[in-house]
């Protein structure tokens, strides 16, 4: 079984910092502080683990005291979200515990706000800028949308389905990191900016606890990013078979397709439907197990190549090179990658 907890585009990093540095702060300490290495910056391959950026996340709100990355008019003071999770846990159901985050957030912020409507089998979640505001970017839609999404699922203990998205933003360089945490059927450059939920969450009751409360927070909202990604789609179905056996033991495609109950032709379409191949899932499953290792620090490069399926150190280090654009030593904790 590998506990990793999947990696995150280093675009996604650029992103967070981009806010930083309009808001006129230093980021390299940030980054440090995260165990990010400055030389993954500008790499388009390079990943970072859901810790780290999670890590980044945090220190950039303690930085700015602003829980939004300043993208708004009107700071979301730190503290904000610690708040909205307790004013959401004494809700009845998932219907009212959305109604409760989506008003918080229209408390705390200016320039965006959400409205919620059930229609045609869905709840759509609609995003608004107020007239003369700055024009929002796809991170900040994704900022709202992480931290309301996020305390609801956890709130009724499940993932609530994505149908469909759309942003009046243009796609930005994370486009497919978007796609990931949102859903497939997902467009930018459209006339309105919204996001379709199935609504069968609206009558599932809250099954939180000030208790379960606490540990949750320790890690949100940062986890969020790839926590509550689409698990329905064929990637995620692979992904998660490969993840339960060890990596020696990972079959060819017909042998996959036939334990997920499909013809090999199928699972192929239906995956490059979805981006993929089987063999870059593989990859890229491998890629995060790999980088996970190589932060946790306690073995050598050549045991992790090992671990990950290559015979040979120098075969993982070319593959590695394909995967992230960096060397292993890149991931390796602290500041010479020792």
């Amino acid at each position: 079984m590998h506990n990793e907890k999947g990696t995150i585009a280093v675009s996604l990093v650029e992103e967070a910092v981009h806010c930083v540095k309009r808001c006129g702060v230093d980021p390299q300490p940030l980054l440090e502080e995260a165990g990010i290495a400055a030389q993954l910056s500008g790499s388009p391959l390079a990943r970072v683990s859901s810790a780290q950026y999670g890590a980044l996340w945090n220190a950039i709100c303690r930085a700015l005291d602003d829980e939004f990355f300043g993208q708004d008019s009107h700071p979301m003071k730190s503290g904000s979200f610690i708040a909205m999770c307790q004013a959401a846990l004494t809700a009845r159901d998932g219907a009212q515990a959305l109604a409760r985050t989506t008003g918080f957030m229209r408390l705390v912020l200016d320039d965006m706000s959400a409205q919620v409507a059930k229609e045609r089998g869905r709840v759509r979640l609609s995003f608004h800028v107020r007239e003369g505001a700055e024009r929002k970017q796809m991170f900040a839609y994704a900022t709202y949308f992480i931290l309301v999404y996020g305390v609801v699922c956890w709130l009724v203990g499940r993932r609530i389905p994505i149908l469909e998205a759309r942003f009046s933003c243009p796609e930005p360089a994370a486009g497919h990191e978007y796609r990931l945490m949102f859903c497939d059927d997902l467009k930018f450059g459209q006339r309105a900016s919204y996001v379709d939920l199935s609504p069968d969450f609206l009558d599932l009751p809250v099954i939180q606890t000030a208790k379960s409360l606490k540990s949750f927070l320790r890690d949100a909202p940062a986890i969020f990013v790839v926590k509550y990604r689409n698990p329905d789609s064929v990637a995620a179905r692979v992904r998660r078979a490969l993840r339960a056996m060890p990596i020696a033991e990972w079959p060819g495609a017909d042998e996959m397709a036939a334990k997920l109950r499909f013809a090999e032709a199928t699972m192929r379409r239906r995956l490059k439907q979805e981006g993929y191949t089987y063999q870059s899932i593989k990859d890229a499953l491998r890629r995060d197990i790999a980088i996970a290792s190589l932060q946790a620090g306690e073995r050598t490069i050549a045991d992790i190549a090992i671990a990950v399926g290559f015979a040979e150190p120098s075969a993982f280090h070319r593959a590695f090179r394909k995967w992230t654009g960096g060397r292993p030593t890149d991931y390796r904790p602290g500041p010479d990658g020792n």
